[in-house]
């Protein structure tokens, strides 16, 4: 390829349950305040039915108020502080690295993006935010002393597609509403959807899953390796036609994961290289969603 700007290649991913298991509150935060996983996570839903409310919004003021009543700290170096004791499935922290280079050696920029219903700012504490060019999550709201106070921004299932857009067209700002909205001709759209490679775990990444596949991109399912039970739900996703593969969330080299991506990586260089040879360009989507 004799391109001087390498076209990029996109890989989004879940956070929770896709590159780390568990949820991230259920590590330190939740035992600071003094409760367990499930305790936590049946009160989130009680208050969800009590309120008619959103169970993100719902545990993010949860954490708020249990960090109070217990005299926990929680000012936003606290909240990444969190971030930074969680572990990841094997081979991640070493994972971005190889596919740029992959990637780089067949004429593709790529970029790392996250889509989360986790907390933005422990996702910004851990060893790998570095990697993304962008870190979507739900995030807190901050008084004078960096306190978290409130609810910045809430991030759940269908509300995930937004953000697949702001990558698609290059508007990546939260506050960006003007661009996101515009229309815009899909030859000049930054990344189209057919050079995106979507990975989730569950439900909550259904709708993101689905987007990418309809669109010509490349969604995978990845589960906790060795669960029969997360494999059987992930293989599920396959026969719905809401994924193309789904794989343990084993990011070693020459493990299934690492295999499927890499062909996709192949599979889009020479898109490319077909639509440059002919005069389309580097890009174009696969539908008229806007």
């Amino acid at each position: 390829m004799s391109r001087h700007k390498k076209p990029e290649i996109a890989l989004i991913y879940d956070f929770d349950g896709t590159l780390a298991p568990g949820n991230m509150q259920e590590k330190a935060f939740i035992p600071d305040v003094g409760m367990n996983k499930k305790k936590f996570w049946d009160k989130v839903s009680e208050l969800s039915v009590k309120h008619g409310g959103d169970n993100v919004l719902m545990y993010m003021q949860l954490m708020i108020d249990e960090a109070k009543k217990n005299e926990v700290q929680f000012a936003r170096k606290d909240i990444k502080r969190y971030g930074r004791g969680l572990k990841f499935f094997p081979g991640v922290e070493g994972w971005f690295k190889r596919v740029n280079k992959y990637a780089k050696a067949k004429g593709l920029s790529a970029k790392h993006y996250i889509i989360s219903a986790g907390n933005k700012e422990m996702i910004q504490g851990t060893k790998i935010a570095k990697e993304f060019a962008q870190i979507y999550g739900s995030a807190f709201r901050y008084d004078h002393h960096g306190i978290a106070v409130g609810l910045a921004l809430a991030i759940n299932y269908t509300t995930k597609t937004q953000y697949l857009f702001r990558i698609n067209k290059g508007a990546l700002d939260v506050t960006d509403h003007a661009t996101l909205n515009a229309w815009t001709e899909r030859e000049t759209r930054k990344v189209p959807f057919e050079r995106m490679i979507f990975l989730g775990d569950g439900a909550s990444d259904v709708p993101c899953m689905r987007l990418v596949k309809q669109q010509g991109g490349f969604s995978i399912a990845v589960y906790r390796p060795g669960s029969s039970n997360a494999k059987a739900e992930s293989k599920k996703l396959i026969g719905h036609k809401r994924v193309d593969f789904a794989v343990p969330a084993d990011y070693r080299e020459g493990r299934k994961l690492d295999v499927a991506v890499k062909h996709r990586i192949d599979l889009v260089a020479a898109t490319v290289d077909f639509r440059e040879s002919i005069g389309w360009g580097p890009g174009g989507n696969s539908g008229d969603v806007e």
